[in-house]
């Protein structure tokens, strides 16, 4: 069974720890932060195939990738368009959740892949629980967010120049 009703809490503290240190969203967070922020963390298991979200559904969730591959894709009925792959130790659906946009794009395991998610409801609730921790999330995913069209701008301008 795979897919969120596959959804739990995870036993590999020390090594999630060691991974959310790695991940930009999640910078300059202190110990106590780190602990709120995995304590808040969920583990879910997806097949090879599986549709983690559909493009236009309501976001709900940030991504962590612990183990597997996800890729993004795009498109309407008549043409799909690979957007990106992203591997062990990326975070995704952090700007749909905080942009309160639908997703742009579609989520689908590329084998087998376990992902911890962060609920927007949890995101939210540091607001009220820890205004510091809320801030700083916001901010990383901001930064996070720039450098991301910053990226995209760079490509769409090597194409444009090279018509």
């Amino acid at each position: 069974m795979s897919g969120p009703e596959n959804r739990h809490k995870f036993s590999h503290g020390k090594e999630v720890l060691a991974m959310l240190n790695q991940i930009s969203i999640f910078a300059g967070l202190d110990e106590l932060q780190l602990d709120r922020l995995f304590n808040e963390l969920e583990e879910v298991f997806y097949d090879q195939g599986d549709v983690i979200f559909e493009q236009g559904s309501e976001p709900s969730h940030i991504y962590i990738i612990r183990q597997g591959q996800v890729k993004l894709i795009a498109g309407d009925e008549n043409t799909d368009l690979e957007l990106i792959e992203f591997e062990p130790g990326d975070c995704f659906g952090e700007t749909s959740v905080i942009g309160i946009m639908p997703h742009a794009a579609s989520a689908v395991a590329k084998g087998d892949t376990e992902l911890l998610i962060l609920s927007r409801k949890a995101l939210l609730n540091f607001y009220k629980t820890d205004l510091n921790l809320f801030t700083l999330l916001i901010m990383n995913i901001a930064r996070e967010a720039c450098r991301r069209l910053s990226h995209t701008e760079e490509t769409l301008l090597h194409y444009v120049l090279k018509q």
